[in-house]
């Protein structure tokens, strides 16, 4: 046993431990990147290389965006481009709010910062094993998307 750490409270950090390993065990993947000046450029496109082993079961595929108070909109555009490991690409416009009309931020944030989670798929297969890639460019009518903190990809197991 360790020195000054009875087994009781052995006992306890270990099953804290595990408890909060098991909270994510739906989580298959998840990364971010932030952006430059917190501006999000028209051509700075977003590249996810996602590893997937799984072909049986399920999944969630969810954007998050973390934005502050400068973001000039309610609303954003996405063009995603997502290419299997065979090389074929499914390419999709996606519109979300951020804010609604009163211009009241959705998901949660502390201070100047928001982020939102963003459900781009659910419950779908991922048919071969291999790299997936997932690229995101925005699609507002602005060169230069200020306000935007970073942009982050996250696929989890699907929960029925």
């Amino acid at each position: 046993m360790i020195k000054g750490i009875n087994r009781f409270s052995f006992i306890l950090i270990l099953t804290l431990l595990l408890s909060l390993l098991s909270c994510n065990s739906r989580v298959i993947y998840t990364n971010s990147q932030a952006m430059t000046g917190e501006s999000w450029k028209l051509m700075d496109i977003v590249v996810f290389k996602v590893p997937i082993t799984d072909t049986i079961n399920s999944n969630n595929v969810i954007f998050t965006i973390r934005n502050g108070s400068s973001y000039p909109f309610r609303n954003i555009f996405l063009f995603v481009s997502t290419t299997s490991p065979d090389g074929k690409m499914i390419t999709d416009t996606l519109q979300y709010n951020l804010a609604d009309e009163k211009g009241n931020w959705y998901g949660r944030g502390f201070g100047d910062i928001h982020e939102l989670n963003l459900p781009y798929k659910s419950n779908v297969f991922f048919p071969l094993k291999g790299t997936y890639i997932f690229k995101i460019q925005h699609g507002m009518r602005v060169e230069n998307l200020s306000g935007v903190y970073d942009f982050g990809l996250r696929i989890e197991k699907y929960k029925k």
